[in-house]
C-alpha cells in the first residue's frame, strides 16, 4: 500500500492574485483542492513543509491528508503544481479529491533493466523509448512506483508493447482500446545489409571496368598498316601534282 502523508493547511478566505502574493510573503504556498462534484477549497500549505515533499520525488503520485484548519481532513493527490521560474520552488499546486471509489488516473515511470542481456543493444542498438510515463486507473492505495521492463534477449528491431508489462490487480492503461508500444530495440541493421550488398555489386562491377580499360584509348582505333588500303567511306589523299613544263 502507498504511504500517505498528512499535511497540515490553512483556509484562505479569498482568491485571486492579491491573496496569492500575499500567502507567499507569509512563507505558505497557495493551494486549490478541486474534483468529486464538490466545490473548490482555496488553502494555503507551508512553503517548508511542502518543499521537503517536493523534493523526495513522485510528487503528483504521491497520495495526502490534508487536515484543512484541524477540523477537516482532504484526502487528495495533486494534479499540477506551478514552479518558480528562478529558485524552482513550488509557488501554486492544484490537488484532485480522491473520490469514493479511490480510483484515480496517475502517471507512472516506466524502467528498463538488464541492458547487458540484450543481444540487439550489444550489436550496436540503441533502446529507443518512446514512452517515459504510462497513464492508468488504479485505486489511490495501490499506485505502482514504477513499471519494470526486462530487455533480456530482446534483438534489434524488436518492439516492446503494453501488453509486455505485468500490471497488479485493479490497475488498467487509460489507453485500453490499442497494444501500444513502449519502447523498441532500433539500430543499423538494414544498413548494414545495405552496405554489404552495395560491395558485392561492386566487386561483381570490377571486372568490366578492366575491360573497358585494356581497350585503346584512341578514338579512331588501330593506325591501318603502310601501304594498305584505305577504309571503306574513307577520302581518298590528293594526287600530287605534274611537274611544270621547262
Amino acid at each position: 500500500m502507498s504511504e500517505i502523508i498528512e499535511i497540515k493547511a490553512t483556509a484562505r478566505p479569498r482568491a485571486g492574485k492579491g491573496a496569492a502574493r500575499q500567502a507567499r510573503r507569509e512563507g505558505n504556498v497557495p493551494a486549490v483542492i478541486y474534483g468529486d462534484g464538490q466545490p473548490a477549497e482555496i488553502i494555503a500549505i507551508n512553503g517548508n513543509d511542502l518543499w521537503k515533499q517536493f523534493i523526495k520525488g513522485q510528487f503528483t503520485s504521491t497520495v495526502f491528508d490534508i487536515n484543512v484548519g484541524n477540523d477537516k481532513t482532504i484526502r487528495v493527490i495533486p494534479r499540477d503544481i506551478q514552479l518558480d521560474p528562478v529558485k524552482d520552488h513550488p509557488i501554486h499546486v492544484d490537488f484532485l479529491r480522491i473520490a469514493k471509489d479511490g480510483v484515480i488516473r496517475v502517471a507512472v515511470p516506466v524502467r528498463f533493466v538488464n541492458h547487458a542481456a540484450s543481444p540487439g543493444l550489444k550489436r550496436g542498438g540503441v533502446l529507443n523509448i518512446v514512452r517515459h510515463d504510462v497513464e492508468i486507473y488504479c485505486p489511490y492505495d495501490r499506485i505502482p512506483s514504477a513499471f519494470e521492463i526486462n530487455l533480456e534477449g530482446l534483438e534489434i528491431g524488436r518492439s516492446i508493447h503494453i501488453s509486455a508489462v505485468t500490471m497488479p490487480d485493479g490497475v488498467r492503461p487509460v489507453i485500453a482500446n490499442r497494444d501500444f508500444t513502449v519502447a523498441t530495440i532500433a539500430g543499423a541493421k538494414k544498413d548494414d545489409e545495405a552496405a554489404t550488398a552495395a560491395a558485392g555489386a561492386e566487386g561483381a562491377a570490377a571486372p568490366a571496368g578492366d575491360a573497358k580499360a585494356a581497350a585503346p584509348a584512341a578514338k579512331g582505333g588501330a593506325a591501318p598498316a603502310k601501304g594498305a588500303a584505305p577504309a571503306a567511306g574513307a577520302k581518298a589523299a590528293p594526287a600530287a601534282k605534274p611537274a611544270a613544263k621547262k
